[in-house]
């Protein structure tokens, strides 16, 4: 069901009594801060509420003593037009994955369209339809305006720079998986991807064995060679490479790292840990590689988030940085962080009720999903208390 649309402005919003902050940022991942002002969707101030202005606010929420994130980024999900996957002929799904705190969503190609073009005129068309479709989409407040940055082609052979040129001027800035298509020799879709960043456009290339009939192996010398921004689903999507290869590709690249739920858990689990042995953590970025044959998984990213915070034993709140601002300065998006400038896109959380964990964060390091009690996108409430997630301790409150 459609919620408020995108044009609606939040005006000023006061966030107070906030438990504890999580920025996004690795590096600051806790902000010493109990208060966010919000005006027209972006983040004006945020600090101790004695140091804010937060006088004359349209709407004051109180946080409750709950703890505010940025909210979550899906780096790779697979859409197709408007809130409906025919991969598994659900709906609502976007909206659904909104309940699970994720406020953007990256598409990786819109792979599962029935009888998908694959010749060039038909792969460029499809492409700026998506990218145009699903930014109306959003202003229409479908798929409860989650943010889905959506049109990303997967490239076939006899493609030429021009056509690269003419998406990007057409508004397209993505490519699906490289190796979904006909391109799955390294030395091509190098070439390829060249013409691809030449014009400001992100690549990602497929990783492991294939993910439906049809696809093909995608082994690490592929990876390597291809060079694209981002190694899809390294952990596997769902069939992973070997240990080794993957590692090769840790150390002998330094484009993103993206794990996702809908691969090999052990590499994934390792894969984390061996980026922070590197000390490249900033490169790991979190995806669920739905809608997929497993189905949908509106909580796929809180998941991810309890995996690598129990089983890596890497700090939650690194952890929830690696779904956040990670994905948001790799991906080149404005959201994701909680800084003053950036958009207000939030999810607040609380320890799941009867979590054996003293407060949230120690609740997903014991492998616990949050509960969520409030999402918002751009300053405006999109959800409340949360239809998928266990039930949170305690959920913040509109009071004005």
């Amino acid at each position: 069901m459609a919620g408020p649309v995108a044009s609606e402005r939040s005006g000023k919003v006061v966030i107070r009594n906030v438990g504890s902050m999580l920025s996004g940022d690795i590096d600051r991942p806790l902000l010493d801060a109990d208060t966010v002002v919000v005006n027209d969707g972006l983040i004006v101030a945020l600090g101790r509420e004695k140091d804010c202005d937060t006088s004359h606010a349209q709407r004051v929420i109180d946080a409750r003593r709950t703890t505010l994130a940025p909210g979550l980024i899906d780096s790779h999900c697979h859409p197709v037009f408007g809130d409906w996957t025919p991969r598994q002929s659900q709906l609502g799904w976007i909206d659904s994955c909104l309940h699970g705190g994720v406020t953007t969503m990256i598409s990786a190609g819109e792979v599962h369209l029935p009888g998908r073009p694959k010749d060039v005129v038909g792969v460029k068309a499809l492409a700026i339809t998506a990218q145009r479709a699903f930014e109306g989409q959003r202003a229409a407040g479908v798929g409860g305006g989650v943010k889905v940055l959506a049109g990303a082609p997967v490239i076939e052979k006899g493609m030429s720079e021009q056509d690269f040129a003419e998406m990007a001027a057409a508004g397209v800035k993505l490519l699906g998986e490289v190796g979904l298509g006909s391109v799955k020799a390294g030395d091509e879709a190098r070439v390829m991807v060249g013409w691809a960043r030449k014009y400001g456009i992100q690549s990602t290339i497929h990783t492991g064995g294939p993910s439906i009939p049809g696809s093909g192996l995608i082994d690490a010398d592929v990876v390597l060679e291809a060079d694209t921004d981002v190694i899809g689903h390294i952990n596997g999507g769902h069939t992973a490479l070997p240990y080794q290869q993957v590692c090769r590709l840790c150390e002998n690249s330094s484009r993103a790292i993206e794990i996702v739920h809908n691969g090999n858990e052990r590499i994934g689990i390792l894969t984390a840990r061996h980026a922070m042995e590197l000390k490249c953590p900033h490169r790991v970025i979190l995806g669920t590689d739905a809608p997929a044959g497993s189905g949908v998984q509106p909580l796929g990213i809180l998941r991810m988030i309890a995996l690598l915070a129990s089983l890596a034993d890497i700090p939650a709140e690194i952890v929830v940085g690696f779904a956040t601002g990670n994905t948001a300065r790799m991906r080149g998006l404005a959201q994701g962080l909680i800084e003053v400038g950036r958009p207000a896109d939030f999810v607040f959380m609380d320890k799941a009720q009867h979590s054996a964990g003293k407060d949230l964060l120690d609740s997903i390091r014991l492998g616990d999903i949050p509960g969520v009690g409030m999402v918002m996108i751009d300053g405006l409430v999109r959800c409340q208390r949360s239809r998928n997630t266990p039930p949170a301790t305690e959920v913040p409150v509109v009071v004005a």
